[in-house]
């Protein structure tokens, strides 16, 4: 006899702001297995899995339709309290962790071990002290069956961002009677290696009988790891098939409905072979910037007008510090001249009335601001610095918003970036994450800059939406002319788009190379200095 599934979905469909979101959705996930969820940004995966964490948000919304199982008992959560009680853990894609607190700290939050006093026995538990000790051991205990080495003590603040993504997963791992793990997208912050030792760590959950969901745009892993793929397209489940089946380039093509050609190196030798043509835009010189987890000690680097120069390296060394750094983000030394000029570090505003944008890594912290509309999102940066988008009169004594051309530009950029909404007035925070870095593009663009920095423009992105997020940046440097600095943990990415790609290493750019140089030269670039 058949053992009967760990989990069953049956016909589940919601709506959400008018918008069917998921429909009719049916799929059973087995003791010990691990189920690939793969499908473009707006997909519905994400809601698929809220609904199975019992996220608030879909409770405020009206709820769904269909009917969920587990262990053949139907369930229905309201809240992930209750979803945690009948044994579902979930990694979000956008971490959940205090960073004033340590990793211990964090794993075991509101799960402490408690000691007894005599105290505490006559004056109640409230009085109970921690167990420390034992508050370690657990820590230490789940962190090492991922087989990472994290310092268990360090403040999440100060840790490096794949560190951070173990810490995560540690804390699920710790809770009691885990019977299922959803995780989506745990590699995207992950170096190589990195992902490698998370992919040996789920399989070794499914050998212990721990059912894993696991969500992610870079479909080899799906094939790695997975026992089926269940593959979704505007809110329904468009293929089922067991992982050894089938191979990245039919996953894409259900993704998308239609074939995709690969990225492909060009060769943009001719753009940059003779740089006394062409001129200096910016000059950075012996930077550096003060930023948690990363290394950024002496960077000195030329930037040319119109070019679009890759910066790469491994995580930790230094790339994601200088645009943080040069833009005010985080305190940075040393000096950085745009067209001869000295512009002043440690001023975000300066940056930006001297026609520096940027796209940074972290959309929700930095990028957007999620409680308000897709217009104001778009609209608001070059409404505030460069007095766009606004009706004035007596000589800008008396402003006022345009209405008119807030909707325009914003419509522009929904139709050219393919950003999946219900319209221009939608939350930003209602968007997926896919959709919500297009959001950010869109914003850099209205800018008119000078100069972009984009910091890993393609995370968390599935393979159509990374095509035409690549090509818009590629489009916009050529009919703008906008210098375009685009920082990125994908080699193959950078050497895609880019015309010269330097390489970060120990805190300093261990060499810049043309974008078709061999990926061999890169990767000794990558490791000259490491720290």
């Amino acid at each position: 006899m058949a053992e009967s599934p760990l989990l069953e979905f049956k016909n589940v469909s919601k709506s959400f702001y008018g918008n069917n979101v998921l429909n009719g959705i049916s799929f059973t996930l087995n003791h010990g297995e691990i189920l690939g969820l793969v499908g473009e940004n707006g997909a519905g995966k994400s809601t698929l899995m809220r609904i199975l964490f019992g996220m608030n948000v879909i409770k405020e919304t009206g709820g769904y339709e269909g009917e969920i199982l587990v262990d053949g008992n139907l369930v229905k959560f309201d809240n992930p309290s209750e979803a945690l009680k009948a044994g579902i853990g979930m990694v979000h894609q956008e971490f959940s962790l205090i960073p004033g607190f340590t990793a211990v700290e964090n794993i075991v939050l509101n799960r402490e071990p408690q000691r007894k006093s005599i105290i505490s026995e006559v004056f109640g538990p409230r009085l109970n002290t921690l167990d420390r000790k034992k508050m370690d051991e657990i820590s230490q205990k789940s962190i090492g069956t991922l087989g990472v080495n994290i310092n268990k003590d360090m403040l999440i603040s100060n840790m490096p961002v794949g560190h951070k993504q173990f810490t995560e997963i540690a804390r699920e791992l710790t809770k009691k009677n885990i019977k299922i793990l959803i995780l989506d997208e745990p590699t995207a912050v992950l170096t190589e290696k990195e992902a490698d030792t998370l992919l040996k760590s789920i399989k070794e959950m499914a050998k212990r009988g721990i059912s894993v969901i696991f969500i992610t745009h870079r479909l080899q892993e799906i094939l790695s790891v997975c026992d089926k793929v269940l593959v979704m397209r505007d809110g329904v489940i468009v293929r089922e098939t067991p992982a050894d089946k089938t191979t990245v380039r039919e996953i894409t093509k259900w993704m998308v409905g239609r074939e995709i050609s690969g990225i492909s190196a060009e060769n943009n030798e001719s753009k940059i072979q003779n740089k006394k043509e062409i001129k200096k835009i910016m000059s950075v010189q012996n930077l550096w910037v003060d930023m948690p987890g990363e290394t950024v000690r002496d960077v000195t680097l030329d930037i040319f007008e119109g070019e679009i120069l890759g910066i790469g390296g491994l995580a930790g060394q230094g790339k994601l510090g200088i645009p943080n750094g040069i833009m005010g983000l985080y305190e940075a030394g040393g000096k950085v001249f745009l067209n001869e000029k000295e512009i002043s570090l440690n001023n975000p505003r300066l940056c930006l009335d001297s026609r520096l944008a940027f796209v940074s890594e972290d959309r929700r912290g930095v990028g957007l601001l999620l409680d308000e509309s897709l217009e104001w999102n778009i609209t608001f940066p070059a409404m505030q610095i460069q007095n766009k988008y606004l009706k004035m009169l007596l000589g800008g004594f008396i402003k006022w918003r345009d209405e008119e051309a807030i909707k325009e530009v914003t419509e522009k950029y929904i139709k050219e970036l393919s950003i999946k909404c219900t319209g221009s007035q939608q939350k930003a925070k209602e968007l997926s994450g896919g959709n919500q870095q297009k959001v950010c593009l869109a914003k850099a663009f209205a800018l008119e800059p000078k100069v972009l920095f984009v910091s890993e423009p393609t995370r968390g992105i599935d393979v159509g939406a990374k095509k035409l997020v690549l090509d818009a940046l590629k489009k916009f440097n050529k009919e703008s002319g906008v210098t375009v600095i685009m920082i990125s943990s994908e080699l193959e990415e950078l050497r895609a788009v880019c015309d010269r790609i330097a390489i970060v290493s120990g805190g300093k750019i261990s060499g810049v190379l043309p974008a078709y140089t061999d990926s061999e030269e890169f990767g000794h670039l990558m490791v000259s200095n490491v720290v």
